[in-house]
């Protein structure tokens, strides 16, 4: 489960309108009959049009500054294993967002007129989609890059010879290019994966756009708040401010394993994720204790986020698997933070 978190922002300042980002989502309803299309949903109403999400979303941010985000994006990008544990991807996993969302209000530490703020005091809006492409942050086209670049090198070559700037044997250049797309690291049916070709298999995940302001469009409520928990005195009096986002990223996975009785591996876990980042020899040394099952599942999980190299650590070598560890994580680091949980 990967979740992010994100103010939405337009060059320097942060966007006034939600009406882009709305537009955005409604990218794979083009060319769709209209029972095939999936609308917008929240807490309670099903098939809402994109005109209204733009217009309730743009309506509630009263007093807020353009220095100030109107509202968050997040984004629940379920895994393959996840995935495959749901019998109706769009059904399923809009009963999960409705959890989720609970979750999410459960974890600021604030009040609304003397009480904890409940799903009906914010206002927000969800959307599925089913299809991806490949970004330029994944860790599959950064390590395809190598060859992309060399690859780009000899057509700028053939192209140079067909328009009579330089000598050379095009059809020997055409077989270099042929050679380095069956040798790049990274393909998918056949081919060399390179930025915005669509993923293949399931690609199911969920977008959601929540209002900074509170429902009744008084209180702001910012998941991007620095505190967890805190008080504050304003006009006399102490306000509660504060959003546990540890908190709610265990929540959501735990929602989502009761929800779906859901048997998480240890590699899946956004503590497992925390660890590998910040402290790795707690990573290592945890998962050296799993159960060899177990731990051959949580390196298939790894290798899949970006860690190529780990099916080749001797892992009845503790020593030696943490040396090599410990050199993989640098590189690692940008491929877990690129698509990880946070804001």
């Amino acid at each position: 489960m990967y979740i992010t978190i994100t103010p939405q922002k337009l060059g320097n300042n942060y966007s006034q309108s939600s009406a882009d980002f709305v537009g955005y989502l409604e990218k794979e309803n083009q060319g769709l009959e209209q029972g095939a299309m999936e609308y917008f949903f929240n807490q309670y109403d099903e098939e809402i049009s994109a005109d209204e999400v733009v217009k309730e979303i743009d309506g509630n941010g009263a007093k807020l500054k353009k220095t100030e985000p109107k509202f968050y994006s997040i984004t629940v990008s379920p895994s393959k294993y996840e995935l495959n544990r749901l019998q109706n991807n769009s059904e399923d996993l809009k009963r999960y967002t409705r959890e989720l969302m609970k979750d999410y209000v459960a974890s600021f530490y604030r009040e609304i007129n003397g009480r904890p703020i409940s799903i009906d005091d914010i206002k927000y809006y969800a959307k599925i989609e089913h299809h991806r492409t490949f970004k330029g942050t994944d860790w599959q086209i950064r390590e395809n890059q190598p060859f992309a670049t060399k690859i780009l090198q000899l057509k700028t070559e053939i192209r140079n010879i067909k328009e009579g700037r330089a000598e050379g044997y095009i059809k020997l250049l055409q077989n270099k290019i042929d050679r380095l797309e069956k040798e790049a690291p990274h393909q998918q049916d056949g081919k060399r994966i390179v930025q915005g070709m669509p993923k293949a298999g399931n690609q199911s995940h969920i977008h959601i756009i929540v209002s900074r302001k509170d429902a009744s469009n008084t209180f702001s409520l910012s998941p991007g708040s620095k505190h967890k928990a805190s008080e504050v005195q304003m006009h006399g009096k102490n306000v509660k401010r504060g959003f546990d986002r540890d908190q709610f990223f265990d929540r959501a996975e735990k929602t989502f394993d009761r929800t779906f009785v859901y048997q998480r591996n240890f590699a899946e876990t956004y503590k497992a994720r925390k660890d590998f980042i910040k402290n790795p020899k707690i990573y290592f040394a945890s998962l050296m204790k799993l159960p060899t099952n177990e731990r051959a599942i949580a390196f298939k999980i790894m290798k899949e986020s970006g860690v190529p190299m780990l099916p080749s650590i001797p892992v009845t070598q503790a020593q030696m698997a943490m040396k090599i560890f410990n050199r993989l994580r640098h590189g690692v680091d940008i491929a877990i933070k690129s698509s990880s949980i946070g804001i």
